[in-house]
């Protein structure tokens, strides 16, 4: 199959591709530019430098694709790459090229507890985004799902940095909510079955929720024992808090600590589905657990 990746250069987008590439499909990656973590192109891939609002080169990128997974997206906003140009605006010119293309089959790449009526502008620009694909023409599938990890990510990435330097971990909350992580080989897993056979889970929203469910300092703990820091130090701390570091973070870091929509998201707490969202069948439900040989593998080396 001839298959498009939006995003493509991004952390999910790169593992998408370099799965796709490895059972032979023919991969087109489109994205504004090489994302800076990852300075160098997928192999196998053909690339186009392209802004995803622009609907006229969108449809010829997207000319005699089967597919395409619209992974581009951001929790990070910046005068060039807001949440509303890039989760509304990019969804809406995707949706649109690859209706006029003729594209078989349509994968968004959502997140779980997205939904309306929430003082969230991350969370409410991607509902947005979501009701854009849910009203089209398109033979679509929305995967909403929890926070994913792997090599490349920012939970892996940015943990691991801070634990290098100090053995503590900040909670979001007096009392934690609840993370389920997701491998991001079972996430890909799930967006190929989508893809590869266009009528799996056709125009449904689905929630991908990972098989372990336990507070976020867990995961910081079990991060901090595979770099072999067994001594970390949880701290609670207030979600109010925790906001004042973020706004400080967006305006004074050029690689925020923790952003807004992170803490939205850590508040929340990351492994309910949301009422507009099915349960995946068992056989692409993530079974990977978070052990500390797949931390490992996602450390940065």
């Amino acid at each position: 199959m001839k298959i498009a990746i939006t995003g493509g250069t991004g952390f999910i987008g790169r593992h998408l591709a370099h799965n796709l590439i490895s059972r032979g499909h023919e991969v087109i990656v489109i994205a504004r530019g090489l994302y800076r973590r990852n300075a160098q192109p997928v192999e196998g891939a053909t690339f186009i430098a392209l802004d995803a609002n622009n609907t006229d080169k969108l449809q010829e990128a997207f000319r005699g694709c089967d597919a395409v997974a619209h992974c581009a997206g951001t929790s990070v906003q910046d005068e060039n790459q807001t949440f509303q140009k890039l989760h509304v605006e990019g969804t809406r010119s995707a949706v649109n090229a690859a209706e006029r293309a003729g594209v078989k089959k349509f994968v968004l790449v959502s997140y779980l507890t997205v939904r309306p009526n929430v003082n969230s502008e991350y969370h409410t620009t991607k509902w947005q985004g979501e009701e854009i694909v849910r009203a089209s023409k398109l033979n679509f599938t929305i995967l909403k799902a929890g926070l994913i990890y792997g090599q490349g990510d920012h939970l892996l990435n940015n943990l691991s940095n801070l634990f290098r330097k100090m053995p503590v971990f900040a909670t979001v909350g007096m009392k934690e909510k609840t993370v389920r992580l997701i491998a991001v080989e079972d996430l890909v897993t799930i967006i190929r079955a989508c893809l590869v056979d266009v009528n799996r889970l056709s125009r449904q929203t689905v929630a991908v929720l990972g098989p372990e469910e336990f507070p976020f300092s867990t995961a910081a703990r079990r991060i901090s024992k595979a770099m072999g820091k067994p001594f970390l130090i949880v701290l609670p701390f207030p979600v109010i808090f925790q906001r004042m570091l973020a706004w400080f973070s967006e305006r004074f870091m050029r690689k925020p600590l923790i952003t807004k929509s992170q803490v939205q998201m850590l508040a929340d707490g990351i492994s309910k589905p949301q009422a507009d969202s099915q349960m995946l069948p068992d056989d692409l439900a993530p079974k990977t657990l978070f052990t500390e040989e797949q931390i490992l593998k996602g450390l940065p080396r």
